[in-house]
């Protein structure tokens, strides 16, 4: 919402700026309105104009999000939504030159039907046709790529590989094979993507980044400071968990099988660099991962949902929201130490 309102007041008091000072004669004359508005009034009517659209724009978008994102695609939808934005156009520019003609006492055209034929109109409506592309388009290659990734790729700073410190999470699926033998390739797709959907709806609300889907699992990251802030990893996946029991019957009644996930997280230093140069992406690299892929593996082994390294539990501080049961030392495959792995459970 914030991200919204900002480029919106931005674009907008852009625009404005441009017409106060660009424009020479149109059925309102600068000398006119310079007489009687400012440049900061201007601007001020660029934020206002701006925050309504701001607003419309992300209602909008969340209800298509909320609603029909998973029945209908993409090509659709941006149609669907272009229209109802060139409705909500012509309304609120014609109360906008309402307000106008109110306050600086310049006849503005607002008759019924005066956009047909108005050329400031359709000027406005271009370019809000192209800040609202803009603005998808930023929205989608951050869904792509992660909040933030692209920007870092564009101004190079993992074009030669950096070390981090980064909290790492494995979530995978449990039963996955047998799942998958009951309900044939194409329908156990289908429910992987039901799965994931609830996950990508809560990673910005614990600040995780996605960096990617290995078939039924899907690994997280995020930096040490916002994965301990105020428990965002551990939180996160106990929030999944409450969502998907919280759509039980829905998963029931379509694939027979209520899904139920498990998790390792671990902490350290890894390597980030790009990769390739067709399909460019960030890769991970270092031994973080695998022993953390190890840690979800275990999972098993105990019955368990949640585990955790012990160098990462001294991160974390669990009050009396969550335990942590010891289960002992286990040397993971392919390692030469031991690691001591906790179970993390609600109290």
């Amino acid at each position: 919402m914030f991200n919204s309102i900002l480029f919106w007041s931005f674009a907008f008091c852009s625009f404005i700026i441009i017409r106060y000072y660009g424009r020479n004669q149109e059925q309102v004359h600068t000398a006119q309105l310079n007489d009687v508005v400012t440049a900061s009034e201007y601007l001020i009517f660029g934020v206002v104009l701006g925050v309504m659209v701001a607003i419309i724009y992300t209602i909008i978008e969340f209800l298509f999000d909320k609603f029909f994102s998973k029945i209908l695609h993409l090509g659709f939808i941006l149609l669907f939504k272009s229209f109802i934005y060139f409705i909500f156009l012509i309304f609120s520019l014609t109360f906008i030159a309402h307000l106008a003609e109110a306050y600086i006492k310049v006849d503005f055209p607002n008759e019924r039907g005066w956009w047909v034929y108005n050329k400031v109109f359709w000027v406005v409506t271009i370019y809000f046709i192209f800040c609202s592309l803009l603005f998808s388009f930023m929205r989608l290659t951050n869904d792509k790529f992660g909040k933030g990734v692209i920007f870092k790729m564009i101004i190079g700073r993992y074009r030669n590989p950096r070390e981090v410190e980064r909290v790492l999470m494995f979530i995978d699926l449990k039963s996955s094979t047998a799942i998958a033998e009951k309900l044939g390739h194409l329908k156990y797709s289908r429910f992987i993507q039901d799965c994931f959907y609830y996950l990508n709806r809560i990673v910005n609300k614990y600040d995780a980044e996605i960096y990617q889907y290995v078939g039924d699992e899907a690994v997280l990251s995020w930096s040490l400071k916002k994965g301990v802030n105020n428990l965002n990893c551990v939180n996160l996946f106990f929030d999944y968990e409450n969502k998907l029991n919280r759509h039980s019957k829905y998963y029931m009644k379509k694939y027979g099988v209520v899904p139920e996930f498990k998790a390792g997280i671990h902490a350290g230093k890894i390597i980030i660099a790009e990769v390739g140069t067709i399909k460019k992406e960030l890769a991970y690299h270092g031994d973080v991962i695998n022993t953390t892929s190890r840690i979800q593996e275990m999972c098993n082994e105990y019955s368990e949902s949640l585990l955790v390294s012990e160098e990462f539990l001294a991160e974390l501080n669990l009050a009396n929201k969550y335990k942590a049961i010891p289960l002992g030392d286990e040397l993971l495959d392919g390692k030469t130490e031991a690691h001591r792995l906790y179970a993390i459970q609600k109290n």
